[in-house]
């Protein structure tokens, strides 16, 4: 069985750096293309260097043709201005796709599912195992507990986090409006600052902060009279998301054209 030919986008990040080492520690895989905006200063040098392994020969570009058309799959954590341009890329050399960028808009998820009808793409605003772990059994909790607990959504992240709140709290957030049959939308509560209303009942809301190097801490409170509910996840390194990443390409490579989420990778669907 041949290798995956597989290429990072926003290779010379932190979290680009994280999937080329778990890439490159996979017997199945290898990385075959690294890819950078056209102003990256990491532009020309070579990828395993920049991700502080042993040099692999694929050197940082931002030529996307080259890149595209080497590579069998790819994986991209970049930003979501890029997305739709990458993928439809990636759709022209008929490359699988893992997607783990966040702050993606409606509309760019639409665009999105309409470019999975030529490849397969799997979609997911965290590739942690535990926080989608975390995601299934929250929606699972709200089935069971009515408007008389009320869900509240605590996320922190690091200062240069740009985001807010973080794509896996909202994530968090549809997954407990889903287990009620609601819109989160209509039920939202954000930053309360100057609001002086008692809460309403069956509202969902949301509090961020940023500080430090935290990598992402997220919890789904479930508050009752008399008790509480808690749903917990913290990431204390980010190979948890590379390495889950890694973990959906290899469920991923192969799978006819379609929209995938990391729920289908772990058979939570």
């Amino acid at each position: 069985m041949s290798l995956i030919k597989v290429g990072i986008c926003g290779a010379s990040g932190k979290m680009g750096k994280a999937l080329i080492r778990a890439v490159q520690a996979n017997e199945k895989m290898q990385v075959f293309g690294a890819l950078e905006h056209f102003k990256n200063p990491n532009l020309g040098r070579d990828a395993g260097v920049v991700a502080n392994i042993e040099p692999l020969g694929i050197k940082i570009i931002s030529d996307a043709k080259i890149f595209f058309e080497n590579c069998d799959a790819v994986i991209d954590f970049s930003f979501a201005g890029a997305a739709i341009e990458n993928i439809t890329n990636a759709s022209k050399y008929n490359c699988t796709y893992v997607l783990g960028t966040t702050g993606l808009e409606e509309e760019q998820v639409m665009q999105i599912k309409g470019l999975s009808k030529t490849i397969p793409i799997m979609c997911s605003a965290n590739m942690s195992i535990g926080v989608n772990i975390a995601l299934h059994y929250s929606e699972q909790l709200a089935k069971s507990l009515d408007e008389e607990y009320d869900i509240e959504i605590h996320e922190m992240h690091h200062k240069d986090k740009l985001d807010s709140p973080s794509g896996t709290a909202l994530a968090l957030g549809k997954a407990v409006a889903k287990g009620r049959g609601i819109n989160l939308e209509e039920k939202i509560i954000k930053p309360r600052w100057g609001i002086e209303k008692p809460r309403k009942k069956g509202a969902i809301g949301f509090s961020t902060q940023r500080g430090g190097d935290v990598i992402g801490d997220h919890t789904v409170t479930f508050a009752g009279n008399g008790e509480r509910i808690e749903i917990g996840h913290k990431a204390s390194n980010r190979d948890i998301f590379a390495n889950g990443a890694v973990r959906a390409l290899l469920w991923l490579h192969n799978k006819s054209a379609g929209y995938y989420s990391m729920k289908d990778v772990l058979g939570l669907s």
